[in-house]
């Protein structure tokens, strides 16, 4: 008999079906048992009675076994309707069990609380919780609603290099791979260069995939290998333009959630994100008179702001301006990397921002700078050798557009959407100091929760 889809059994009411799926939960009560049954798609309850060689069968199952289950699909008696559950209307009445492959006995209950290191110590199984199911849809929706709504104005998707030479940014905490010859080669901290480059084919491009940062902190906030979510487009006025265009993607994301996720945000007890037509914006000067103003702290000369600083402006703009986003502009030059445009009515400043959302950054942005010469010099400024970079210099040199574009956290983004504390919740299999799949290292020093922010 064709397998029938869990959710798909109330158009078989009345019918004997075919499911084959994991055993959820158990109940043995003598002369009747009772199972919740899981699939891709979802639960079902069955049941089997009258029928004393499916008893023996039944008996024998606990949870996780892998079972086919044949049956007839009946309505619930009216009393024992459940509205708010799936297939709470119906149940399948068990006339035959194959036992597909019997599973070792939980070391937990799954559904149970669970710390941060048994739920990444165990994770093959933890993930099969419905709470992580959720977070993980979330998560899916964000990128699939990532692609299409770039893939809708206009941007093609390009794979980005994860091993990169002595171009790679200029930064420190990267992670060496020795391998080519003499040469010094790298993990990937962004695709930054090379959605430059292509800005240079196709005006605007996009990739999804994993970067690498060699940090070494150990907090709540931190990973080794990060999801990013990239664009670059060409042919703007400025950084507002590239403003723009996140706050419509960010919109879309928003609206997917709430729509296609509704289910998942009740389970995980999350409202939809606010998302007004408009973000609001303010620039860094600006924010930090606001937090002077409003909490009586001066970092009024301070070149970023620290976690608290995003997490107030984060809670003002919700309450006050009715959003979970805002942006903040004009990050001091000294601070932005070389590719970052500066704005000429103050130089002191760039034409750059960060985009907050519910207390934490979830992407940095800005206008690039586009012309050759203003590229080399931006290199030498920053004690970099534009020899190093002359693959790199090359889109240059042979005509770029004015161009800017985003990088944004994949990770950092599903937390916010599914408020779990920590960073490593929202990742599948993640990877940190302390970390690849299980534990490296059980130190004080190392104590990967010991930073909450």
């Amino acid at each position: 008999m064709e397998r029938i889809l869990i959710t798909d059994l109330s158009e078989h009411t009345g019918k004997e079906v075919t499911i084959q799926c994991w055993v959820d939960t158990e109940r043995n009560q003598g002369k009747m048992a009772f199972f919740d049954f899981r699939d891709r798609t979802g639960k079902v309850q069955g049941v089997v009675f009258g029928k004393p060689e499916v008893l023996e069968v039944a008996k024998t199952l606990k949870a996780e076994w892998v079972v086919a289950i044949t049956g007839v699909v009946n309505e619930r008696p009216e009393n024992m309707r459940k509205a708010d559950v799936q297939n709470g209307d119906i149940e399948i009445e068990i006339t035959g069990i194959e036992v597909l492959n019997e599973a070792h006995a939980l070391p937990f209950d799954l559904e149970s609380e669970l710390t941060i290191d048994t739920l990444l110590d165990y994770r093959p199984i933890t993930l099969r919780r419905e709470h992580e199911q959720a977070i993980f849809k979330v998560q899916h929706t964000i990128v699939n609603t990532f692609r299409s709504f770039l893939a809708g104005e206009g941007f093609t998707e390009f794979q980005t290099p994860k091993l990169v030479g002595g171009d790679a940014e200029g930064g420190a905490e990267v992670f060496k791979v020795e391998y080519f010859n003499d040469q010094d080669a790298f993990l990937a901290t962004s695709p930054q260069l090379y959605k430059q480059i292509l800005v240079g084919v196709f005006e605007r491009v996009f990739a999804t995939g994993t970067t690498f940062r060699a940090e070494r902190s150990a907090t709540s906030r931190h990973l080794s290998e990060i999801a990013m979510l990239d664009f670059e487009m060409g042919f703007i006025k400025d950084h507002t333009d590239v403003m723009d265009m996140t706050t419509k993607l960010m919109r879309a994301v928003a609206d997917a959630v709430a729509t296609e996720c509704a289910d998942e945000l009740t389970l995980l007890e999350m409202e939809p994100a606010k998302a007004p037509e408009a973000f609001p914006v303010f620039t860094l000067r600006e924010a930090q008179e606001l937090i002077l103003k409003e909490t009586g702290v001066d970092k009024t000369n301070e070149p970023d702001l620290e976690p608290e600083d995003e997490r107030f402006l984060c809670e003002y703009v919700n309450k006050n301006l009715d959003s979970d986003f805002v942006f903040v502009t004009h990050f001091p030059t000294s601070k932005r990397p070389f590719y970052t445009y500066i704005e000429p009515e103050d130089p002191k400043f760039t034409r750059s921002f960060d985009l907050l959302f519910r207390g934490l950054e979830m992407c940095s942005g800005s206008q690039r700078v586009h012309k050759y010469d203003d590229v080399v010099a931006r290199l030498e400024e920053k004690g970099l050798e534009p020899e190093k970079f002359d693959y790199y210099l090359q889109a240059f040199k042979h005509g770029m557009p004015p161009h800017g574009g985003i990088g944004l956290g994949l990770e950092r983004l599903t937390q916010k959407f599914t408020g779990v504390h920590n960073v490593k919740e929202a990742t599948y299999f993640p990877r940190d100091i302390n970390r690849i799949d299980t534990l490296l290292s059980k130190t004080k020093d190392n104590d990967e929760d010991k930073d909450n922010d």
